[in-house]
């Protein structure tokens, strides 16, 4: 079986990127996703301790608790020391199913992977990718995004640039949603050995 990371910085068409993978019958595990399971169950008490007043009814208000982490190194630090495992535990588990049922290719959806040395945990990594206006765009279209927020997520990254050299496949989804899927398919066909459909 092999595993494959999708990443990319904020705003880069990752999510999008990922349901064509999906679309195309291949599972993803979407750390995103894992994150918010967590934050409605095992990570609420870690998360209360560690920041009290940032669980609201029982789950991790994201907002509250972004509030708190993000201008804040040594809290976000904290944070992800609490988060990162308990995804990586998340991912392994659906990586270790996968791979009993003789699945040939799988997506680990990893927002920071070589932010967080997740590239060993991969075998072949897709890196997205877009023009800067393009990126800036999608992400201050988001509700609540802030220029400033924006400046400090892209901080915390590493440059596209660098993303893209450390890639073994590069999707540029500024080209079109046509252009993606068919990108897609590619890398599917080249990974399993299946024309693309």
């Amino acid at each position: 079986m092999i595993v494959l990371g999708l990443t990319g910085s904020i705003g880069m068409g990752k999510s999008t990127t990922a349901r064509m993978f999906r679309e195309a019958g291949v599972p993803v595990h979407d750390s995103d996703e894992a994150v918010h399971r967590l934050y409605a169950g095992a990570a609420v008490p870690l998360v209360e301790a560690a920041f009290p007043g940032t669980v609201v009814n029982g789950e991790v208000d994201r907002k509250r608790l972004g509030d708190r982490v993000l201008s804040d190194k040594d809290a976000l630090r904290r944070l992800e020391s609490i988060i990162h495992p308990l995804v990586r535990a998340d991912a392994g588990a659906f990586v270790a199913d996968h791979r009993k049922g003789g699945t040939p290719l799988v997506v680990l959806d990893i927002p920071l992977l070589f932010e967080t040395g997740g590239r060993e945990r991969v075998d072949k990594v897709v890196v997205v990718t877009a023009d800067p206006d393009v990126q800036r765009a999608r992400v201050l279209a988001r509700p609540g995004m802030t220029a400033e927020r924006f400046e400090a997520i892209l901080a915390r990254q590493v440059p596209d640039a660098e993303k893209r050299r450390a890639a073994d496949f590069v999707i540029d989804t500024g080209l079109g949603m046509d252009h993606a899927r068919a990108e897609v398919a590619r890398i599917i066909a080249r990974l399993t050995g299946d024309k693309p459909r």
